[in-house]
């Protein structure tokens, strides 16, 4: 140092000075949690997805539950029908005095043809041949039939049915209730006539909602005698469709009467209802609160909802300090801490201090300020352990028969 010439001494100085200070001040921000202002610069942006791509996504869909006509069914007069495709298996019944087959009424007889849709798109019959029927409803059909059977016999009888439907399917996966009878459950399903995707999961047995287990003998050596079963996340279902996927809240459709998210379902659709996330879309309210408990997302949105579902503070509840543990399992016991003071929103109406909760965040409001946050996340990880990630709790503090001392 005395080498060196008296400003480079005195910027090098400088530097160390500015250094110290913006560590300093690191520490402290670290040691009070992040303002709510702040966590909204630094994390917000990372955590929320792109408004375009939301809008782009809710307009397919929008779309995709409007349409009048795809490659399943189209409308006429009102009413959807099936379009015929090769595999499907069509039955045409023909009345006539001037044939042969059982007698029904007024000495006509009846006679059935059941013809399968050749991979042409064609069918053949007594009195046609390669009549070209894929893409045509089965009104479409008679039209083409009453025209040819004229040219036999004047006044033809004619009716034309969907035997069995093979032609067009949709494939589903995740979270669907396999039902004791019936076709049920996760697979492939075809389709018959327009339909909706809420229409479809319901046919193969619903989502899987309002439990946790259920009870399995063949898993004894996993899990006991119970079996996890996962819910269904209806917010997310997912629907792949030539190569490109869209998110559906389906939520929405079932109770809210979003018709907007509920597209028709189209030949080849592969459809994934998934898992809710491993915190179930809820968050815990814990400290200073009349009600110490857990509380569905839906119902708490919200700090001022969570507080206000939680009956309140305690008379020694500090509301100006109140922290928010976000992703206290995602970063591996490293959570983020946001600070709220609640004082700032009912006194002087900042609204940002109201922090809109994800799954799994915990509400904390203590009874005295928190000055170094590094403490308080090291006396809280046992419980939030427990809380949040029970299976580590478990292995922490538990031996397989006994409490670990």
């Amino acid at each position: 140092m005395q080498d060196l010439p008296e400003k480079k001494v005195a910027v090098l100085a400088t530097a160390i000075v500015t250094l110290f200070i913006f560590l300093l001040c690191a520490c402290m921000m670290e040691h009070a949690g992040i303002p709510v202002s702040e966590y909204e610069q630094t994390y917000g942006a990372k955590d929320r997805e792109d408004p375009a791509k939301i809008k782009e996504n809710q307009e397919a869909v929008a779309r995709m539950s409007r349409v009048k006509e795809n490659s399943v069914f189209t409308e006429k007069r009102g009413f959807p029908e099936y379009k015929v495709g090769p595999g499907d298996i069509i039955t045409i019944t023909f009345w006539s005095t001037a044939i042969g087959g059982a007698q029904t009424f007024e000495g006509f007889r009846q006679i059935n043809y059941d013809l399968e849709v050749r991979p042409d798109g064609k069918i053949s019959y007594m009195y046609g041949a390669d009549i070209p029927v894929a893409g045509l409803t089965t009104s479409e059909i008679h039209e083409i039939l009453i025209t040819q059977l004229k040219k036999y016999f004047r006044d033809p009888r004619v009716e034309v049915k969907v035997k069995e439907y093979k032609s067009k399917y949709a494939t589903l996966f995740g979270q669907i209730n396999t039902l004791p009878t019936g076709n049920s459950g996760p697979g492939r399903y075809v389709l018959t006539n327009k339909t909706t995707v809420l229409d479809l999961i319901s046919r193969a047995g619903g989502p899987i909602t309002g439990r946790a287990q259920y009870s399995s003998p063949h898993v004894s050596y996993l899990y006991g005698s119970q079996l996890p079963v996962e819910n269904a996340d209806l917010t997310k279902v997912e629907l792949l469709r030539k190569g490109k996927t869209y998110t559906i809240n389906l939520l929405n459709a079932m109770f809210y009467g979003d018709e907007t998210q509920n597209p028709v379902v189209e030949d080849g659709d592969v459809i994934t209802v998934p898992p809710e996330p491993y915190f179930a879309d809820r968050v815990y309210v814990l400290g200073q609160v009349a009600a110490v408990g857990i509380l569905r997302l839906r119902d708490a949105p919200d700090l001022l909802a969570a507080i206000a579902m939680a009956g309140g503070f305690t008379t020694t509840a500090v509301k100006t300090d109140i922290k928010v543990i976000r992703e206290f399992r995602e970063r591996q016991g490293k959570p983020v801490i946001i600070s709220a003071n609640y004082n700032k929103i009912v006194y002087q109406g900042d609204l940002s201090q109201n922090i809109k909760l994800k799954s799994g965040d915990v509400i904390y409001v203590p009874r005295t300020t928190i000055g170094d946050i590094n403490e308080f996340i090291i006396n809280t990880t046992p419980l939030l352990n427990y809380l949040l990630i029970p299976g580590s709790y478990r292995d922490a503090y538990f031996s397989p028969n006994n409490l670990r001392y």
